[in-house]
């Protein structure tokens, strides 16, 4: 029974060494492909990949093969990754609390402030060298085509995605073609144009729509770290057993040996 953790790793390694090859050829396959949308999330599949991959290589030879140095290696790797994700997890909880928008009436669609989101993340998304790349993710993507002709009527019967709602269309409160204006408007009002090349994509509420997008996906991403963690945290446990068993294996005095072979007292004992 002391080598069952040992057989317990060596099959949840050899799994997870799998799982590592599509996540690998994933982010291979994103590098060849010049859209920039799929180009943000090449790195990290990449990385995520290739360090589930040495991660489970190491934990499968040490407890298959009762390496204990491999063990070890793997051990403190798979702690580093358990604290690292434990900020990741933390801190995606942190800065996806905000926002969520705001809904119109008569209206199913909801619009988004850039104010309502985190700090951190408005410096991301104001950031021009981010955000060149974002628009032109967006435009790239045709997600505006699909509301372009869309009747007065749709806009009332149909539902919009946070980046189709902030960066398609002017805000629902703003009003053209009337005058005078007795109110102040939303300075996006201003920045819409019918180009299907500017639109809204200018417009802070487009900056708050895509990180509403952003904000919904990371928090089931978090979600998703929690159940990581209590598996990892699991592997870790039985992955320390396994280690001990090795190196216990590796002495001259397996486990339940009596290395006492014999007591000879000193003939002054008694």
């Amino acid at each position: 029974m002391y080598r069952l953790s040992n057989t317990v790793i060596g099959f949840l390694n050899l799994f997870s060494l799998l799982a590592s090859i599509p996540i690998i050829g994933a982010g291979l396959y994103m590098a060849k492909d010049s859209t920039t949308c799929v180009n943000f999330l090449q790195t990290p599949l990449l990385v995520v990949g290739f360090i589930i991959l040495i991660i489970s290589l190491a934990g499968f030879i040490g407890a298959c093969f009762h390496v204990a140095w491999a063990l070890w290696v793997y051990l403190v790797v798979m702690l580093l990754l358990i604290v690292v994700l434990m900020i990741i997890t933390v801190f995606g909880f942190i800065v996806t609390t905000q926002g969520g928008g705001a809904q119109i009436t008569g209206r199913l669609y909801r619009e988004f402030h850039l104010q309502d989101y985190s700090p951190w993340l408005r410096d991301k998304i104001t950031n021009p060298k981010y955000w060149n790349n974002i628009k032109g993710c967006i435009m790239g993507s045709k997600t505006c085509a699909k509301v372009a002709a869309w009747t007065p009527v749709d806009y009332l019967r149909n539902d919009m995605t946070p980046v189709q709602s902030g960066c398609c269309k002017p805000p629902t409160s703003c009003t053209y073609g009337q005058e005078p204006v007795t109110i102040a408007q939303d300075p996006d009002c201003y920045k819409w144009n019918n180009d299907p090349n500017l639109l809204c994509y200018e417009c802070d509420s487009c900056k708050a729509g895509v990180l509403e997008s952003i904000r919904r996906d990371w928090h089931k991403l978090s979600v998703l770290n929690v159940v990581m963690l209590i598996l990892l945290i699991g592997i870790y446990s039985i992955g320390c057993c396994a280690f001990q068993n090795t190196r216990r294996g590796e002495t001259d005095y397996p486990y339940g040996h009596n290395r006492m072979t014999k007591v000879r007292p000193r003939w002054d004992f008694y």
